[in-house]
């Protein structure tokens, strides 16, 4: 883009920030007394992050602005370090109120998913997240291997021992949903056989 592309961008925006706070400071000052003053800055300042987010052609999650060095099997080196099946409490992050958890930039885009999906009356849910290596082990055991037809990863090299897969509760609605917009929030749908497998890829650097 060049440095003066890149000095035009960010006057630009700039400008747009301005634009949209003096929009937001008028709409607050018109606001109804019914509203109460801590509301109406929630409200405020919701509407202008988003505002901004959009003006700056950007999602609103922190996860989806983060890029990340991926080594060569497509797994970010930051995870990588762990092991699959290893990855430590701290690194990963809860879905809603589920006792699910995945990568926690996985989980974040996909809180953030189920928000937005629910409020255009799509309801997703999950069955399955992370996997520890022993958890692998007893899937593998129950439901058997790829290799001999059955549906699960040898122990050690699951999508979802990296915490980077999920298995969707999906009815029709949702499925659709998905395949138009799961690629938005870094998801997509990548093993055949299994329509509610769903792998989240992150922003490369």
């Amino acid at each position: 883009m060049g440095i003066e592309g890149v000095n035009n961008r960010i006057a630009d925006i700039q400008s747009r920030m301005i634009a949209l706070q003096t929009q937001q400071a008028t709409k607050a000052a018109k606001a109804t007394n019914t509203s109460s003053a801590t509301g109406a800055t929630t409200a405020s300042g919701a509407s202008f992050a988003t505002a901004l987010a959009d003006a700056m052609g950007t999602q609103s999650t922190g996860a989806s602005a983060k890029s990340y060095t991926l080594n060569g099997k497509g797994i970010p080196t930051e995870l990588a370090a762990y092991g699959n099946g290893k990855i430590p409490a701290n690194a990963l992050g809860k879905v809603g109120n589920t006792n699910h958890k995945l990568w926690a930039p996985a989980a974040e885009s996909l809180n953030q998913m189920i928000a937005d999906a629910k409020a255009q009356g799509v309801t997703i849910g999950i069955t399955d997240s992370y996997r520890s290596y022993d958890e692998q082990v007893d899937v593998a055991r129950r439901k058997g291997l790829y290799s001999q037809g059955g549906l699960a990863a040898k122990p050690g090299t699951s999508e979802h021992g990296w915490g980077m897969a999920t298995d969707l509760d999906l009815n029709s609605k949702a499925q659709a949903w998905m395949r138009a917009n799961g690629e938005k929030y870094g998801f997509s749908e990548n093993v055949p056989r299994e329509p509610w497998h769903w792998e989240y890829k992150p922003k490369t650097t």
